[in-house]
């Protein structure tokens, strides 16, 4: 045995406690080290929620009078729930900060209308695959501006588009063909303000996505599209580029689900199909009466929608298919009255004046509501809604006999949008003569329930516009919104 020097025997101890405290501190940080381990994928699952980057706009993210909605909403909320999280959006103030916060901040991916190669920083992130095509349209006012035909109209007069977008790149590309071309950049505004903007006249012509205005030109009939520029962009998520792909395989995966089973077409026609066809004559003519007609009613249709459950914006827009809120309407097949109801119908639903709005309104209203309750219960809202006003308007036995068919041709018999190309088919000897219930002007329901749908989206439009300007709703009062709800 060898008995070590004081010295030594300090030196043994003192390296004894260094390795007692390098194991503790080892023990200490293993769960930091095990963090880095994890993928991206597993932290987000871990944390409980998806951090969605989004614009404050119709098209992404928006509050309206019922909670969040927005096509980009819907999408992200329906991939966080397939990765079992809650998905925490973050509204960006300006485009031109999205890719910033994406790579030097808190977001996990960044939704909002967005394409390959727009960016300066495109190049230091990468992106889902394809949802959504949309093309850049040159926009201008019918009465402010002759039809601009080609780029080089555009030379002299005044055209703004958002900073930051895939426009500014696109116009910058035409600067060596079209030298004396020139725009403003509008920073911190959103694309409907620019619209609004040529509507006022304060702008000659905006370059923006089909898709966007689409949507507000509803509320502006003289607006029109001059022409388009460039090629079409295929909208994508971002993400940040790593060499971990475990987020990127989960989008992936994402999209190819619901692009096979379905759902993203059903999310696009949701938010998209009913507006591609807008009639505006129709909707100048609508807008008109919401001021001069509908307030004699609006309390009526607010009452009878508490009393059987519909949305009161709904039942308005049935009665504006119906009769253009005439309560005097009478049509050449002995139908009266506001919702234009037949003897029978107004028998069964106990009205003793057809005439009389407010019996008018609560029988129809009453009505739908009893139709609704018939459709069969798998079928998911909003579709079950487009069922039920097509049963409304040509018969339930006929919409049945339009499942059959359309669940025979390959079709699903539970979404509208398989069983809006099969009801015409009813008009055909072909299809009805197989059917229960026989002939019937299968092409009048699907205009019925578009024409209702495209005036409730108007109503929803004109209410939540007119809250927004009196700052009740419409900005988010906090740049993180609330975890949306599982769908």
């Amino acid at each position: 045995m060898v008995e070590l020097s004081p010295i030594a025997h300090r030196v043994q101890l003192i390296s004894g406690l260094i390795a007692a405290i390098g194991v503790l501190v080892i023990l200490l940080i293993s769960p930091g080290i095990d963090s880095h381990t994890r993928s991206t994928l597993e932290k987000i699952k871990q944390r409980g929620y998806l951090n969605v980057l989004t614009l404050n706009s119709a098209t992404t993210y928006y509050q309206d009078i019922d909670g969040p909605n927005g096509f980009e909403y819907q999408l992200a909320t329906r991939f966080a729930e397939s990765i079992g999280v809650k998905a925490r959006f973050i509204t960006v103030p300006k485009f031109g900060e999205l890719y910033p916060e994406l790579l030097f901040g808190t977001g996990d991916i960044a939704a909002a209308g967005l394409s390959k190669g727009e960016s300066d920083f495109s190049r230091s992130v990468d992106y889902g695959p394809r949802y959504y095509e949309v093309s850049n349209q040159v926009l201008y006012r019918k009465f402010n501006a002759d039809r601009p035909k080609k780029i080089r109209n555009l030379i002299g007069g005044s055209l703004q588009v958002i900073s930051g977008t895939a426009h500014v790149k696109l116009l910058h590309g035409l600067l060596e063909q079209y030298p004396e071309l020139t725009w403003i950049e509008a920073d911190d505004i959103a694309t409907e303000e620019l619209i609004e903007r040529v509507e006022a006249g304060e702008v000659d012509y905006i370059l923006a996505d089909s898709h966007e205005i689409a949507l507000q030109r509803r509320y502006f009939p003289e607006l029109r599209i001059a022409f388009e520029i460039g090629e079409p962009r295929q909208l994508r998520w971002a993400y940040n580029f790593s060499d971990d792909d475990s987020l990127a395989a989960a989008i992936e995966a994402f999209f190819k689900t619901i692009e096979e089973d379905g759902r993203l077409e059903q999310l696009v026609h949701r938010h998209y199909s009913h507006v591609e066809k807008f009639n505006y004559s129709d909707v100048r003519t609508f807008t008109r009466r919401i001021a001069t007609h509908l307030p004699k009613y609006e309390a009526l249709f607010k009452r009878a929608a508490e009393e059987v459950g519909i949305d009161w914006r709904l039942l308005a827009s049935i009665g504006y298919q119906e009769s253009l809120w005439n309560a005097r309407a009478k049509s050449p097949t002995g139908v009266r009255g506001l919702m234009m109801l037949t003897q029978a119908t107004a028998k069964q639903m106990k009205v003793k004046n057809r005439l009389d709005p407010a019996q008018s309104i609560r029988g129809g209203s009453k009505y739908i509501a009893s139709v609704l309750k018939r459709i069969p219960g798998q079928i998911p809202e909003p579709d079950r809604t487009w069922f039920a006003l097509a049963a409304y308007n040509v018969g339930f036995g006929h919409v049945e006999d339009a499942r059959i068919i359309t669940q025979s041709r390959g079709g699903d018999p539970d979404r509208w949008i398989d069983l809006k190309q099969n009801l015409p088919l009813l008009a055909r000897k072909k299809w009805y003569k197989k059917t229960r219930y026989g002939y019937a002007r299968g092409w009048e329901p699907v205009k019925y329930v578009e024409n209702i749908r495209q005036y409730y989206e108007h109503l929803i439009g004109f209410e939540t516009r007119a809250l927004r300007e009196s700052n009740d709703i419409g900005k988010p009062k906090q740049d993180i919104a609330p975890l949306a709800p599982s769908l």
